[in-house]
């Protein structure tokens, strides 16, 4: 019995001593065995089911998703079709209209123009584009239906463009305004930006800069001052110090004949499970244009979009390539708007955020299991056709969805793929929820 305790006794001491051993990570792990993934196997099957069902209640006709977590691909797949009508599948390769999407990479070739010092945020647009020299503000309308204007308290600012402050009317329903603004046709894709920006400067303001937040083309008006200031045509500029560096060679304003076989379609829900095929778009992207818009028109592929997202998640570098400093980066992800800014269009709809450089940014956690689901500091938007990317820091996951579908997701889309990522509410395991 001596001997048993005595060898029972000697393998305890050795398995406490080997425990006491063990190595406990005071930090995140950097290796693929030793990293606890936030998207793991149940995670990406939760995925699965979410995406799949969607497909299968006939309101959407494709979609596709992809997601990076510290530097590994962790979640790739593709359900239904991105032409439904010739049967083609929505895959990796499939190529979308990402609408507003297209905002943050024309903030991000700002702010290249930004780094080189050509610019301050807070110097006044008309000190590059005389065009806004002369702006004046909407003040409603006399017994006559007359425009009644007032002058402008302080200028528009950089700023102001890449937070969407600067008044530009984008509304069809403000009496006399709107007429003016329709007039205008600032936006037919036949004018250069510089006629874009000649038109818009002869259309009064909605507001005082700085006062609102209202969503419109201040982004254009952005790419207008990357051309102005840079000298080269927005299209070339974007190209040149962006797209290309990144290896982005199917983000495209134009879509050449040998790849318009993947090509998505785009559909239209007119009703529960009902979907109609549109045709009005399609031409934006198979001719040339003068029109190359800061704010939409870009279309790209999953793999060139999670690109430029795992770009900034890397603090604005990728495979050895540089395309904005840290801080440059930090800067645009840091919300801009000053709480007297209290309207705020659709923005309350994406949950507790406020903006930055051209995306929204979480400022709190979802206060409602109804918010859309994410992490204090993610950074992140969308576009019109109810396509998604986000970039979150803390997790350092990036994410991007693709679906063509109008009018933007009504179907909870959006919600129900950050839900089968993160948990729904109350259940994520992260830290700062």
């Amino acid at each position: 019995m001596a001997m048993k305790e005595s060898a029972a006794f000697l393998f305890s001491s050795l398995f406490i001593f080997f425990i006491s051993c063990r190595k406990t990570p005071e930090g995140p792990a950097t290796s693929d065995t030793e990293a606890a993934f936030l998207v793991d196997s149940s995670v990406v099957a939760r995925i699965d089911s979410t995406l799949s069902n969607f497909v299968a209640s006939g309101n959407i006709a494709g979609v596709s998703a992809l997601i990076y977590e510290k530097d590994k691909e962790v979640y790739y797949n593709a359900f239904g079709h991105a032409d439904r009508e010739a049967q083609k599948p929505m895959s990796r390769n499939t190529i979308v209209q990402i609408y507003s999407m297209t905002k943050p990479i024309t903030g991000t070739a700002l702010m290249t123009l930004f780094e080189q010092g050509k610019f301050n945020l807070d110097d006044p647009i008309a000190k590059y584009a005389p065009e806004f020299a002369n702006m004046q503000v909407y003040n409603g309308v006399d017994a006559k239906g007359n425009i009644k204007l007032a002058p402008l308290d302080r200028p528009i600012t950089i700023r102001d463009l890449t937070r969407h402050t600067a008044g530009f009317p984008n509304r069809s329903n403000i009496p006399g305004l709107s007429d003016l603004l329709a007039k205008a046709n600032a936006m037919d894709r036949n004018n250069t930006l510089t006629q874009m920006a000649e038109k818009m400067g002869g259309v009064p303001l909605w507001f005082q800069p700085g006062t609102q937040w209202e969503y419109g083309p201040c982004v254009d008006v952005q790419a207008f001052l990357v051309e102005r200031i840079s000298g080269m045509p927005y299209g070339d500029y974007v190209r040149k110090y962006v797209l290309d560096p990144m290896e982005m060679r199917e983000t495209r304003y134009y879509i050449p004949d040998p790849d318009r076989d993947r090509f998505a379609a785009l559909y239209r829900r007119t009703g529960e499970g009902t979907l109609e095929r549109d045709t009005i778009t399609y031409s934006n992207y198979t001719e040339h244009w003068p029109l190359t818009r800061g704010g939409s028109g870009l279309t790209s592929t999953l793999d060139d979009y999670m690109r430029f997202a795992r770009m900034l998640v890397h603090d604005g570098s990728l495979d050895s390539v540089t395309i904005l400093k840290p801080e440059t980066v930090k800067l645009m992800a840091t919300n801009q708007l000053a709480d007297s800014i209290t309207e705020r269009n659709f923005l309350p709809s994406k949950g507790q955020v406020g903006f930055g450089i051209d995306f929204a940014v979480r400022l709190a956690p979802p206060a409602t299991a109804e918010e859309n689901n994410g992490v204090v500091g993610e950074f992140f938007w969308d576009g019109a056709a109810s396509t998604l990317f986000w970039v979150d820091p803390i997790n350092q996951i990036t994410a991007v969805l693709f679906v063509q579908l109008f009018p933007y997701d009504q179907i909870g889309l959006h919600k129900g793929f950050r839900d089968a990522v993160y948990g729904t509410i109350g259940e994520r395991p992260i830290e700062n929820q």
